[in-house]
């Protein structure tokens, strides 16, 4: 996978759960043990464990044993994609009314059901905004580029 190539994913193929798994992982950095993951997202360890093999098995993550976890190349696209549909979701929603605390919160329990070709049209619809209520907001190379060439 290069700059300029795109995996193929929806958006949709993760539960809302393992998106948080993904995003976190994303947000540590580099390997993370099954005990933090746990800690930090109120999950039973051997529920996290089991989690973490399936989006292993899925291709998202690398399984280093006896330290935890860390990103495939594919799972590192996706959970930039997963955080960029969040803040883009967010900033979306701040725009009807809602505050930056309300439209995380409702963006956090909806955004895994919002597809990634919905997102990318939301995105354009708003100028492709650099910067999101909660952070900064990446762009796809590939997308970009097929639409504004």
């Amino acid at each position: 996978m290069n700059e300029q190539s795109c995996p193929e994913f929806t958006g949709l193929e993760l539960s809302p759960r393992k998106v948080d798994y993904l995003k976190f992982i994303l947000e540590k950095g580099g390997t993370v043990k099954t005990t933090e993951i746990s800690s930090s997202l109120k999950v039973d360890p051997s529920t996290t464990s089991k989690t973490l093999n399936e989006l292993a098995g899925a291709g998202y993550l690398n399984h280093v044993p006896y330290k935890g976890v860390d990103l495939t190349e594919l799972g590192e696209v996706y959970a930039e994609f997963l955080v960029r549909r969040h803040r883009i979701l967010s900033l979306l929603l701040t725009h009807y009314g809602l505050s930056t605390e309300e439209a995380c919160s409702e963006v956090s329990r909806l955004e895994a059901f919002v597809s990634r070709d919905a997102v990318n049209k939301i995105c354009s619809a708003m100028g492709h905004p650099m910067v999101g209520v909660c952070g900064e907001i990446t762009h796809e190379k590939c997308f970009h580029e097929e639409h504004h060439s």
